[in-house]
């Protein structure tokens, strides 16, 4: 069982930045593909970026440039960099751990871009 508990969310004006972070528990944070999803209301939930367990990233179109995902396998930690940040932002962020059949969710932190 692995329980992910994110942090960092708030309320930042367009053009500012943000930082979320995702801490695990458990030994084999390693194996797991780390990611950030977003679900903003009315919408289906979203990948923004992933990292796997090999440090290869990836990231959807709208944050490319903007967006760096980072983890640190020794504090069991994973890291959501946000600059540039946009209205359409706007949303609850998710850490989520994935390895074969299994993943685990966070409960979400809420990360509003309003002036």
């Amino acid at each position: 069982q692995v329980q992910l508990v994110e942090s960092g969310g708030g309320l930042v004006q367009p053009g500012g930045s943000l930082r979320l972070s995702c801490a695990a528990s458990g030994s084999m944070f390693r194996l797991y593909s780390m990611g950030w999803y977003r679900q903003a209301p009315g919408k289906q939930r979203e990948l923004v970026a992933i990292i796997d367990s090999g440090d290869r990233t990836n990231y959807v179109d709208s944050v490319k440039g903007r967006f760096t995902i980072s983890r640190d396998n020794v504090k069991n930690t994973m890291s959501l960099q946000m600059n540039s940040l946009k209205p359409e932002d706007t949303a609850v962020y998710y850490c989520n751990a994935h390895y074969g059949n299994t993943e685990y969710w966070g409960q979400g932190t809420q990360v509003t871009v309003s002036s």
